[in-house]
This record gives structure tokens, sequence and C-alpha cells, in this order.
């Protein structure tokens, strides 16, 4: 006998996903708030990519390019890359879930590792897929680990290089260990979303490796060193079946003509953005140096932000220090979805935050740095 459906419901496996929430920006109470929880830079945006944004507001009746030729191609400009192989989104969000959509479904299998994005996860289930997720070492991404998850049934595999929370990456070496031993129709992820920071000989973002190959693809965004998060830009570089896939199933116009423009300004002003990873080369020195001196762990990071760990002590765990920092206008990232109960996550601010929060903390921890 059926039963009778009151109201539409979703496909299974919907409502098994945990929806993503972002880190809190608001302190009630407190007159005077720095938000350092989302890894926005302090230095805000380019005033060309700002005053690219301002002309764009003349023609806000016209429809976008649906190509944004002038953002790939400064993108193809900057990065000595060929246009063809370069597709914007709105975010590198869209083009995440986009790779899953093209390239996912029921029975197929996706790895992740234990402290990954949370979004790899979410839209792995939303395209029907099971998601496999394995340890890492460290607070470091596995190869080994990942290796001993695939299965015939494994499809794609996500690394974030360099690691959100924990700020840590993979050299290059093990990156390219990890693709050999990888089946051939196997979709490897690189997304390098703070690749700008890092100034290590040994990584590469995979620019490299997606230019010899047929199944890698590497995720960029503008949300981080441009400074451009509200406005939710990313692009991918892949090889051209892979290009030619996801611009099959994008919407037609998935980039409003302000990103494009304000994009394109800001990838070509390399100035701006080399003063942005100056600053925070020195503050990320600052800010760990001065709380391991308060006694505390900082997960060493090469990216805009730190992890910091808090001892297993009553009334100084991470739960009290985040509420004691909130009360004093300072809002930190708790990273409990993430694996880390015992930690938060702390973006390179202004240089009156960062100094807020080290004095925070000494008291905090009843201490001094």
């Amino acid at each position: 006998m059926s039963v009778e459906m009151i109201e539409p419901v979703p496909r299974p496996g919907i409502l098994d996903i945990a929806a993503y929430v972002p880190g809190k920006e608001h302190a009630p109470g407190v007159a005077r708030v720095y938000k350092l929880s989302s890894n926005e830079t302090p230095l805000g945006a380019s005033p060309k990519a700002i005053e690219a944004f301002r002309r764009s507001a003349e023609q806000l009746e016209r429809y976008p390019d649906g190509q944004a030729v002038e953002l790939r191609e400064a993108i193809a400009a900057t990065y000595g890359l060929n246009v063809a192989n370069i597709l914007c989104g709105n975010g590198s969000d869209e083009l995440l879930g986009l790779l899953c959509h093209v390239y996912l479904g029921t029975g197929d299998e996706a790895i992740i590792t234990e402290h990954g994005f949370l979004v790899y996860k979410i839209q792995i289930m939303a395209a029907g897929a099971t998601p496999v997720t394995v340890k890492e070492r460290d607070c470091t991404v596995d190869v080994d680990a990942i290796l001993a998850a695939v299965t015939p049934r494994t499809r794609m595999v996500f690394i974030a290089n360099p690691g959100n929370p924990t700020g840590t990456y993979v050299p290059v070496a093990e990156i390219r260990r990890l693709h050999a031993a990888l089946p051939k129709n196997v979709l490897l992820v690189l997304d390098a979303a703070y690749a700008e920071y890092v100034k290590r000989n040994d990584y590469e973002a995979g620019i490299e490796l997606v230019s010899a190959n047929r199944n890698v693809v590497m995720t960029r965004t503008f949300s981080k060193v441009h400074g451009l998060a509200a406005l939710r830009i990313g692009w991918i570089y892949a090889p051209a079946a892979i290009i030619d896939a996801l611009n099959r199933v994008r919407g037609p116009f998935n980039m409003n003509a302000p990103a494009i423009a304000a994009g394109a300004a800001a990838i070509r002003d390399q100035a701006f953005v080399e003063t942005a990873v100056a600053y925070n080369a020195l503050w990320l020195d600052k800010l760990t140096h001065a709380l391991e001196a308060i006694g505390l762990k900082v997960t060493p990071s090469v990216t805009n932000f730190v992890l910091i760990h808090f001892p297993d002590v009553d009334g100084k765990r991470a739960a009290q220090a985040d509420d004691f920092l909130t009360s004093r206008g300072y809002i930190l990232r708790a990273v409990r979805g993430y694996g880390f109960a015992n930690a938060l996550r702390m973006s390179i601010g202004p240089e009156e935050a960062n100094r807020g929060v080290i004095e925070a903390l000494g008291e905090f921890m009843g201490k001094t740095a």
C-alpha cells in the first residue's frame, strides 16, 4: 500500500548533510569588535580594484560577460597560463560544487582528510556520493593514508594545500607521489586558497601538475590575499576536457560584472599583493612567538591564520578562551567541527587587534607575553 506524500521530499541523503556554519561576527555589548574568524585580509582590497568596482556601477542594467574574459585574461597573464584552461566562478565554493556535480554520483567515493575544508564533504554528499575521511598526521595531510583509502569506487581526492584550519602544507614531492599512485580516472583536486602566502621552496600550488596531466585541477580564490571576499570570486585551472564539462552545467552568468572588473584589477596589482604578503609574514612570526611565550601551542602555519591549542585544564580550554576574547571584542573561530575541540583559529588582523589578542590571552592564561 503506497503512502501519500503531503509535501515535497528531498532525495535520500540531502537531510543527512550538516549545513556549513560560518564563523561568528558579533560580540553583543562590546563597542569595538575585531572579526578574526574568517581569514579576511586586514589590508582590505587594492584601491585599483575598488575603483574598478565603482566604475562597473555605471552599467548595472547590462548582463555581465558570461565568459568573464577580462578576468580570465588577467589571471592568465599573471601566472603565464592558457586562458582556455581557466574557469571563473562565484567563489571557489561554486567550482568545487560543479566538480562534484559533474564527476560524482551515487555509488562513487571521494576522499577527504579529517581536518579538510567542510565544504568538500557537503558537496560530495549533495552529489549523492560517499565521502571517505582519512586521518592526518600532525595536522598535515598524510599521503599514505589517502592511498590506503583508494578503492575501485574512488573518483576524487580533495586536498586543501595549505590546509584550513591547520595552516600546514604538503611539499610538492609528496603531492607528486600521491598523484603518480592514483588511478588515471581519479580526479585530484588541489585547493590552493592560501597559496599566495606560502614562501617555501618545496611548495607548489598545482599549476605544473595540472599542466602536465589530465586528472588534476587547481582551485584558487580572491577572498584572501586580494581582499575581495564580499564579491565571491574563485577560479579553476584545469585540463581542457574538464573545463568543457564544467562549462556545460554552470550558470550562464555565474559571475557578476563588478566582481569581474574588480578581480581583474586586483590580480594585476601585484604590488598590493606583495605588501599584503609581507605584512602577513611579519605578523605570522610575531603572533606565533608571542602565543608560544604565553604557554600556548601553535600549529606551524604558512597561511594568514594560526591554529591555537589550549591546555586540557579546567577554565583554560578553548571554549572559555573564546568567551573571554569575545567579551573583549576579539572574535576567533571555534573549530570543533574540524576535529579540534580544544583549539581556536585566529586570522592575522590589524596590528591593534593582534596585540590585543596577545594581551588578552596572556591575561587569560595568567601570564604575560
